[in-house]
């Protein structure tokens, strides 16, 4: 009978700095990608990196208190995450809040509002 290891990478451990993301992985090798690649990351304490727990195996690697996600694969092929758009909201006629892709906004002018009014 023989043991075969899987070929598959795996992480073993994790270092986040102010600069990069450090895997260490089972096999000896060490794989670093820059930290802007997460910016929930990015924008995490020091603490908040530093608590974490692998995924599966070492698929990947777990960030609770920020619940963001890395996997070895979307390291080794160089996959940054995106951040997600976010929605505007309109009050006074002053934008704030967050922005959402692909949203047409139609202000009303007083025309607009005459004709679209109940007599």
């Amino acid at each position: 009978m023989s043991i075969v290891e899987s070929s598959e990478p795996r992480i073993r451990d994790v270092k986040v700095t102010s600069e990069a993301i450090i895997a260490y992985l089972v096999d000896g090798r060490v794989l670093s990608v820059p930290l802007a690649w997460s910016w929930r990351l990015s924008e995490a304490t020091a603490r908040q990196r530093s608590r974490f727990r692998l995924i599966g195996d070492g698929q990947g690697v777990h960030w609770p208190d920020i619940d963001e996600d890395i996997g070895i694969e979307g390291m080794l092929h160089g996959v940054p995450a995106r951040r997600p758009q976010t929605l505007v909201h309109f009050r006074n006629g002053q934008a704030s809040g967050h922005r959402k892709p692909h949203v047409n906004r139609v202000r009303r002018t007083d025309r607009t509002r005459r004709s679209t009014a109940k007599h």
